[in-house]
């Protein structure tokens, strides 16, 4: 007989920097110097890393992540929220003596958002956290000039990895950023990011190369959508943005990754993942934060059921055979004042 233990592998793997994040909403323009602008939204969330690994979660994978926290209160709640909220795997993870956690204040406007951060490198690196990664089915990775030692490892043992890349703010985006594509599975830029690396003046273009480094291309248009190569099952597959209105668009790429991972893990053609990675996307822009935006399986079935549009009941058809009959409870989303840490008498 086979083997047929199931497989005890996290479903992701991932690492990178974790930030608190404090975002404002409902602002008609930023503020000019010398300005005071009062606005009525506001929401904090763990943020960074943080986006991916809870999205991921949130569809019920079993998601490992190695970052460092502060020993301060913003560690600790955002240690809370991800390993007794959303159930992440920290044991990767480190807190640091004396080191605190990076705080980001954004400023959400339009489909867009300032961001201001206060914080200093961590003290322990992606490869140290890391050391031999474990095996895992797949991790969600952000590459950058420099390449990580355990990027290698862990594609060497069979992990498939899954990259995207930030923007280059010397404007030189190198090609050579590109050579680390040869241990990826999938590559999932924006269209600014990948015209840029690839030399070309198109998404089309950009997709045309990068499908010639990697067995997933995907390149992300904000409003115009999304377009993928997947040249492992030859298909190709371009679909619209969700429209809907954009609350704070912090973290929309990762539950965009997240997603696409969820569905790519289940199997499904590569329309079906793309769509389901754009509503994903298009959903968290209606909540506060990048990380407690996350839909999961619960925000995708609450808008798949109040749906009458007879267009998008066509064409996210498919959602009825692929969501699970039992979404879970209701998501938690971003608190306007986190919770008075344990033993800390609430104020009047």
């Amino acid at each position: 007989m086979g083997d047929e233990r199931p497989d005890a592998r996290p479903d992701v793997l991932l690492t990178g920097l974790l930030f608190y994040d404090l975002v404002l909403t409902g602002l008609g323009r930023p503020p000019t110097p010398g300005e005071e602008i009062w606005t009525g939204g506001m929401g904090t969330s763990p943020g960074g890393i943080a986006n991916l690994a809870v999205a991921a979660a949130r569809y019920g994978l079993r998601t490992s992540l190695a970052t460092v926290f502060g020993d301060d209160y913003y560690g600790a709640y955002s240690r809370e929220i991800l390993a007794g909220q959303e159930g992440v795997d920290l044991s990767l993870s480190r807190t640091a003596d004396g080191w605190h956690t990076p705080v980001t204040v954004s400023l959400a406007y339009g489909h867009d958002r300032a961001l201001v951060t206060h914080g200093q490198e961590p003290p322990f690196s992606q490869d140290a956290l890391m050391g031999d990664p474990p095996p895992a089915r797949t991790a969600l990775v952000h590459i950058e000039a420099e390449p990580r030692d355990w990027l290698a490892k862990a594609a060497a043992n069979g992990t498939r990895i899954y990259a995207d890349v930030g923007w280059d703010p010397s404007e030189q985006w190198s090609p050579a950023l590109l050579d680390q594509l040869a241990l990826c599975h999938a590559f999932l830029p924006n269209e600014a990011e990948a015209m840029a690396y690839t030399r070309t003046d198109s998404a089309s273009g950009a997709l045309r190369r990068l499908a010639e480094l990697v067995p997933v291309a995907v390149v992300t248009r904000g409003g115009d959508g999304a377009i993928a190569v997947d040249q492992s099952t030859g298909e190709y597959a371009e679909v619209p943005a969700l429209a809907t209105d954009v609350l704070d668009a912090t973290g929309a790429g990762d539950v965009f990754g997240a997603s696409f991972v969820a569905a790519s893990l289940q199997g499904w053609p590569l329309k079906e993942r793309l769509r389901f990675a754009v509503l994903a996307a298009g959903l968290s822009v209606r909540r506060h934060g990048g990380a407690l935006a996350a839909p999961g399986w619960y925000g995708v079935h609450r808008w798949w059921h109040s749906l009458d549009d007879p267009g998008l009941r066509r064409a996210y058809g498919f959602l009825a055979d692929r969501l699970p009959a039992d979404p879970g409870p209701p998501v938690p989303h971003a608190p306007v004042t986190p919770p008075a840490p344990h033993g800390t008498p609430d104020l009047p």
